[in-house]
């Protein structure tokens, strides 16, 4: 079946799947080429923890991933969450800000910059413990009081923070302008 039929709702987790001995290579190579020239993924039916699963297997390197996928009892409908959403007028200018803001703050994905803040506050917590140190209470952030959306987004707008890589991309961008300047 083609990739684009599986919903991302339905997906799970991503698994390397690699071949077990020279009978299983020669195997694994045929099915991987036959997906992969097709431009498709293949279903099968796992057991993991004592649990049946249905994953999704795909062409990836010289290997296969295979994902796996939700069963349809897992997925919730949309509408017991978003049918309360109420409609709103969007300004013209609310949504010109936003898109700048977007823009200005826009970067590449870098999930090497992902960081779980509460794992490495956990791991601070339990080395001041291993050493004795005393253990600060937590402090609770201090309520915001936001009241208007616009003064909000022009409050992000005046800040003139960039997230790290948009501002990457932004020397980036300046690098090779100066280097076609150079050129010419």
């Amino acid at each position: 079946m083609p990739r684009s039929e599986i919903d991302d709702l339905y997906l799970v987790r991503p698994y390397y799947i690699v071949p077990d001995g020279k009978v299983g290579h020669d195997a694994f190579a045929v099915i991987r080429e036959t997906i992969r020239s097709l431009d498709k993924v293949a279903l099968a039916r796992v057991v993991l923890t004592s649990r049946e699963h249905v994953i999704a297997l795909e062409a990836r390197d010289k290997g296969l991933m295979g994902m796996l996928l939700r069963y349809p009892y897992e997925v919730r409908d949309a509408s017991e969450y978003f049918d309360d959403i109420q409609d709103v007028k969007i300004t013209k200018d609310m949504l010109d800000l936003a898109r700048h803001i977007v823009e200005q703050k826009s970067g590449h994905f870098e999930p090497e910059r992902f960081e779980d803040h509460n794992e490495a506050a956990l791991a601070e917590l339990l080395a001041k413990k291993q050493k004795g140190q005393p253990i600060d209470a937590a402090r609770k952030a201090a309520p915001s009081s936001v009241v208007n959306l616009m003064d909000a987004l022009r409050a992000s707008l005046n800040s003139g923070e960039k997230t790290p890589a948009a501002a990457r991309s932004e020397n980036t961008t300046a690098k090779k302008a100066t280097k076609k300047r150079k050129a010419g």
